[in-house]
């Protein structure tokens, strides 16, 4: 299918598609995809999650790490346990 746009529509998508290293046909569909997508539905979501960059080993080794490091241990007391009985 072939659509004609006017010309200034056009420039405006090649400096869109320049500014994100994209083709003018990539943005033209995304945009138009945009238009039937609800923002909430699942397949949006998963769209949004597919096109994120996916994490290095390394970058998932220094999370877990951090994470590992900012746990705290099991406390067997309350909170309240150290309070004056009255």
């Amino acid at each position: 299918m072939t659509i004609q746009i006017p010309d200034d529509l056009a420039r405006n998508l090649e400096g869109i598609a320049a500014a994100q290293k994209k083709s003018v046909e990539e943005v033209a569909l995304e945009r138009l995809r945009s238009l039937f997508d609800v923002s909430g539905s699942p397949q949006a979501v998963l769209r949004a999650l597919r096109d994120l960059p996916h994490p290095s080993p390394s970058a998932v080794d220094d999370l877990e790490a951090a994470i590992a490091a900012g746990r705290l241990s099991v406390q067997d007391r309350g909170v309240f346990d150290d309070w004056p009985k009255e």
